[in-house]
């Protein structure tokens, strides 16, 4: 992926398992015709009510395997015992529409996708609190006895890359965190980095943004 995309942006929105990323990704995408989303792919089992091609891209461990050696994913990395990747096709076919997308993944994938493309925006969400989180995990009934603490553990190390995004947003009202992302999206489609290239098209000339964009 080119560091200069077209106008159209990766928003990667991270934040520990329970931080609430899934809803708000609904959410947005729901409410905005602006945004679409990157499917996933994982070797996880689905979830209940989860559909693959919609959800995620549910692949076996070999076919995961098989997507890394063809250099099929612009990112991948294995969270909680699965694999999981950005595939590359219509992540790049959407910005170079000039069309933003979001994207759900971990932290680790997240800094990948900025080394891929500086003009990534970074999104990390928290939880109001630990109490919270391990109440919203709980609340999931997908984690084994006994791995609640393993994935508090896990939680705490993924907050501490946290510092390394462009903006932290503390989910403790859905409608609030939702609105919170969406100002960020769009303050940032105003910076003039970005806006310059919309300018360009429009066959505006300004002073001083030669070269710029």
């Amino acid at each position: 992926m080119s560091s200069k995309p077209s106008t159209g942006i990766p928003v990667v929105l991270s934040g520990p398992s329970g931080a609430g990323k899934t809803t708000i990704q609904k959410q947005l995408l729901s409410r905005y015709q602006d945004l679409v989303p990157s499917i996933s792919a994982t070797t996880r089992p689905p979830r209940p009510g989860e559909v693959h091609g919609k959800d995620y891209l549910f692949l076996s461990e070999p076919e995961f395997q098989s997507g890394i050696e063809q250099n099929l994913f612009l990112e991948h990395a294995q969270v909680h015992g699965h694999f999981y990747g950005t595939p590359k096709g219509p992540l790049e076919e959407h910005l170079h529409l000039g069309v933003d997308v979001l994207l759900v993944i971990d932290v680790q994938g997240g800094l990948q996708i900025r080394s891929a493309c500086t003009e990534a925006v970074l999104i990390f969400l928290l939880p109001p609190s630990m109490a919270d989180l391990a109440k919203r995990i709980d609340s999931r009934g997908d984690v084994p006895p006994g791995e609640m603490q393993v994935r508090l553990r896990n939680a705490e190390w993924e907050m501490s890359f946290a510092t390394q995004y462009d903006y932290l947003v503390i989910n403790r009202n859905l409608d609030e965190a939702v609105s919170q992302v969406r100002s960020i999206l769009v303050a940032d489609r105003c910076r003039t980095q970005r806006a310059v290239r919309r300018i360009h098209h429009l066959g505006i000339d300004l002073p001083g943004l030669e070269g710029r964009g």
